[in-house]
């Protein structure tokens, strides 16, 4: 009995802290992965990844892409700093290491199974008060192209 009530206890701290998780916090935990999580590879670093940030969870849609930037916190929030496009969207001044995870057909519920691209490309974000809070695109550069 103890048991399940402290299941339970912490089962209801995770949900509460969620709510009071900033934008920042969401964009940090849904999108950068630095130093790149070791010893998960394709497919399984996606799943694993998606379940492990919360991003895809039991009773919800599995999201259909999710982007990882492989770069530290620190480079996205001075991406905030450069000039916004005429969208008010921020790119990175140089391209960065991504793994994007794009769903697999299958269920539309976990367990998802997704397709994994290890990219290297400039990341467009929106930011709030200084702060990445959304990942819009990512893309090549045209001269690169």
């Amino acid at each position: 009995m103890a048991s399940w009530m402290l299941c339970l206890v912490l089962i209801l701290a995770a949900v509460a802290g969620a709510a009071r998780e900033t934008r920042y916090e969401k964009f940090l935990r849904q999108h950068v992965d630095h130093p790149r999580t070791l010893g998960l590879t394709g497919h399984l670093y996606c799943r694993i990844m998606l379940a492990r940030r919360q991003v895809t969870a039991p009773g919800r849609l599995c999201k259909q892409s999710n982007t990882f930037v492989h770069a530290p916190a620190e480079d996205m929030v001075a991406t905030c700093t450069l000039p916004a496009d005429s969208k008010g969207f921020h790119s990175t001044s140089t391209p960065m290491d991504i793994t994007a995870c794009n769903l697999r057909g299958g269920d539309s519920r976990p367990p998802c199974n997704y397709q994994a691209r290890q990219l290297h490309r400039y990341v467009r974000i929106s930011c709030l008060n200084g702060l990445p809070v959304h990942l819009a695109n990512t893309y090549v550069s045209v001269s690169e192209s």
